[in-house]
């Protein structure tokens, strides 16, 4: 957001909201690292002003909002060695409109920390403001929220992002973009959809947020019927995606293993190795199609590619 000034507590948006129902159209739940590790229902702790990419005549149709921004933001802006965001004190740093309209035609999609102790996604609901210290991923099917919340993936996800002490720095570029999914995802809704509620439920019986969940998920003293299930379904939902890769035969081994983030619930080391071989080899096998398909492509004849050399300015 580059401003703090944008934020504010649900008791000001909810005054901003009474004095004008207008406001509804700049003010949002926002959403950070902390809400979706520590809250139950990993809901925004607070709301924010958002006039997105709009001209500052537009943003005037909303002088409450305005005039807070113009208040708390704008003199902190005025010292910013960048001229754009001087210029445009009552914009968001970064603005991201791609993410947000790539976004928009969901319901919700795949969140986590940027930096967080575990490798945990959840499926949190769009038309909010998300933190820039938060990863999106424009997914929103349980298939797709089975696939990452695998051991398979956190796999992958630790060997190629990045860290911060023991914790994982989730990195989209590295992470997730190369990430070979499975051919077929069809066999993967449901466990994805099971695992996800019921974790959700966990959650909110307990008043407790995703860490202190892992926390007890991956604690060999913790023997309560509410953990254990979810223990099981993650074992299940393992299976289903390993299957969905083909490998039937892999024994994961699930079972309290040493790791260089302590002692987790987790696949076998030997089978860890086995996935990255895998999934590395895959990756191999797809990007080498893709350049096979791109080197057979026909190109353009010559008069057409001078043509829209010309057409682009390029000489």
């Amino acid at each position: 957001m580059l401003g703090m000034g944008f934020v504010m507590e649900p008791q000001e948006a909810e005054r901003l909201l009474e004095m004008d129902p207008r406001n509804r159209d700049v003010l949002f739940p926002y959403l950070n690292g902390e809400d979706l590790n520590r809250r139950s229902d990993q809901s925004p702790s607070r709301w924010v002003i958002n006039f997105h990419d709009w001209p500052f005549e537009k943003a005037m149709e909303y002088p409450d909002c305005l005039e807070i921004v113009e208040r708390l933001v704008k003199p902190e802006r005025e010292k910013n060695n960048r001229k754009v965001y001087r210029d445009k004190w009552w914009q968001y740093g970064e603005k991201r409109p791609e993410l947000y309209a790539t976004i928009a035609g969901l319901d919700r999609l795949l969140v986590i920390p940027e930096t967080t102790k575990y490798c945990t996604f959840s499926l949190c609901p769009t038309g909010i403001v998300f933190s820039h210290m938060t990863k999106l991923i424009a997914l929103g099917d349980g298939a797709s929220a089975a696939i990452v919340m695998s051991s398979i993936h956190e796999a992958w996800a630790r060997t190629y992002s990045s860290t911060l002490e023991t914790r994982l720095k989730y990195i989209t570029s590295d992470g997730f973009e190369t990430l070979p999914f499975p051919a077929s995802l069809d066999r993967l809704e449901s466990i994805g959809e099971r695992y996800h509620f019921h974790r959700r439920d966990v959650m909110i019986a307990r008043c407790e947020g995703l860490t202190a969940t892992y926390n007890r998920f991956h604690s060999a003293h913790e023997v309560s019927h509410d953990i254990a299930t979810l223990r099981t379904l993650h074992v299940q939902m393992d299976y289903a995606v390993a299957a969905a890769y083909g490998w039937s035969d892999l024994d994961l081994g699930h079972g309290f293993h040493e790791t260089k983030q302590g002692n987790r619930y987790t696949i076998s080391e030997a089978a860890r190795r086995a996935v990255l071989d895998r999934l590395l080899a895959l990756n191999h096998e797809r990007y080498a199609a893709e350049q096979s398909a791109a080197s057979a492509a026909p190109r353009p004849k010559a008069k057409v590619r001078k043509r829209a050399r010309d057409q682009a300015g390029l000489f």
